[in-house]
C-alpha cells in the first residue's frame, strides 16, 4: 500500500531531500509512537483501579491505535502539524568540509 501524499509534494518540489524527509518522518513517528504508549499506560491504569469498564481499545485515540505511526507521521507532516527544520552548511565551508558536514533536520 502507498502512503499519500508522494514524496515530492512532502519534499515541497524540492526544498527538502529525501534524507530530511525519512529523517523528520522518523522523528514525528517516535513522538506519535510515545504519544500511543502514554495513553496506553494510562488506560491499563484505569482499568486495573475500576475507574471503567471499557476496552482498553476505547481507551486508545483511533488515529494513533489503529494505523502505523509511520503513516500518521506522514499525514502529521504533511498536515503541517509539524515543520521540517534543516540546519544550513556554513557558505564558509570548504568543499571537502561540506561534503563531509552532517546536516542535523529537526521537527518542530
Amino acid at each position: 500500500m502507498m502512503i499519500k501524499p508522494s514524496i515530492d509534494q512532502l519534499t515541497n518540489g524540492g526544498e527538502i531531500n529525501r534524507y530530511e524527509l525519512v529523517i523528520a518522518t522518523s522523528k514525528v513517528a517516535r513522538v506519535i509512537t510515545d504519544e500511543y504508549c502514554e495513553q496506553r499506560e494510562h488506560a491499563e491504569q484505569m482499568i486495573r483501579d475500576g475507574q471503567t469498564d471499557k476496552s482498553l481499545s476505547s481507551l486508545i485515540k483511533g488515529d494513533i491505535r489503529d494505523k502505523k505511526a509511520v503513516e500518521n507521521a506522514v499525514q502529521a507532516l504533511a498536515a503541517g502539524e509539524f515543520e521540517i527544520v534543516v540546519d544550513p552548511v556554513p557558505e564558509e565551508a570548504t568543499e571537502e568540509t561540506t561534503e563531509n558536514a552532517e546536516e542535523e533536520t529537526t521537527v518542530a
